[in-house]
């Protein structure tokens, strides 16, 4: 059966659309038109403003397209957001930002101390590991999933904890810089040991876990996050199955290995940016991603 009966709305979330477009209007006037109201603000490069675009796209692709009503009736869907949101999306909107905006926000004191507090590297590893492991224990992952404001709530902290894990590593302000050479790689190294067993308990797992993929009346709870209550009451529907063409053990499974993948490919690629970077500067290059205190070429924007 296709997903097209749960209506435009359920399968495009345009008031999510119309959101993300105003924000991004905002803050491109921000850093344009209103950027000279910023001490020492510089124009913004077009690699940063591709960053932020892409950003939004993502967004709204993981959480507003028809992908984010499959990441309810699919497990394996549900991972490639989880991975997406938490692992490829942080990176793009910090370096997206640019120095002086950053510099503005760590100007505001409730906001330097809770960032500079959570964005230390041990903190920032462990509390992002640890939520996102417990969130993928069964009684947990049942419970928010079932209760809209539980879910939002979980979402955004989650997001934020892995945009202070990120920081540490990709943020490109001299006076941030926590990390440097060989502990970039070892941080780098230690997010994708921390991450491991959540992935292999849903790989290696005998059962099917979640009771909102596989319990009918749990999982019509859990699709009333994103589909209108007036729409679903008007469909007779048995249960995921009826969308989905894989097995369950199967759809679990790969879920697993897509989430592990999809780490794998990211880190893969960021320790190498780092490592060159080390070398680079190492054998006196211009070093942009990891520079020190008494040895600072970046750029500044």
């Amino acid at each position: 059966m296709s997903i097209d009966i749960f209506g435009f709305r359920a399968l495009w979330s345009p008031y999510f659309f119309v959101t993300l477009v105003l924000i991004t209007i905002a803050y491109f006037l921000l850093v344009t038109k209103y950027r000279t109201k910023f001490l020492n603000s510089k124009p913004v490069t077009k690699q940063q403003n591709a960053l932020f675009i892409i950003f939004m796209v993502l967004l709204y692709a993981i959480k507003g397209s028809p992908l984010d009503l499959l990441g309810h009736i699919m497990f394996s869907a549900h991972m490639v957001q989880m991975a997406f949101l938490y692992l490829v999306m942080p990176p793009l909107l910090i370096l997206g930002i640019p120095n002086w905006l950053w510099r503005k926000l760590f100007s505001y004191r409730a906001f330097d101390r809770i960032t500079t507090a959570l964005t230390k590297p041990l903190i920032a590893l462990i509390v992002f590991n640890l939520l996102f492991s417990f969130y993928h224990i069964p009684l947990i992952f049942d419970f928010v999933k079932t209760d809209m404001w539980l879910h939002a709530l979980y979402t955004v902290v989650l997001f934020f904890s892995a945009l202070f894990m990120w920081f540490p590593l990709v943020n490109q302000l001299p006076e941030r810089q926590s990390l440097s050479g060989l502990y970039k790689i070892g941080y780098i190294f230690g997010n994708g040991i921390l991450l491991t067993p959540a992935c292999a308990l849903i790989i290696f797992a005998d059962n099917p876990l979640y009771g909102t993929f596989t319990n009918a009346s749990a999982w019509a709870q859990a699709m009333e996050l994103c589909v209108p209550a007036s729409q679903l009451s008007g469909l007779q529907l048995s249960g995921p199955e009826m969308f989905n063409g894989l097995p369950l053990m199967e759809d679990q499974q790969l879920g697993g290995v897509l989430m592990k993948i999809i780490q794998e490919i990211v880190y893969g690629i960021v320790l190498a940016y780092v490592f060159f970077a080390w070398y680079r500067k190492d054998n006196g290059g211009i070093d942009k991603v990891d520079p020190l205190p008494g040895n600072v070429q970046t750029i500044e924007q």
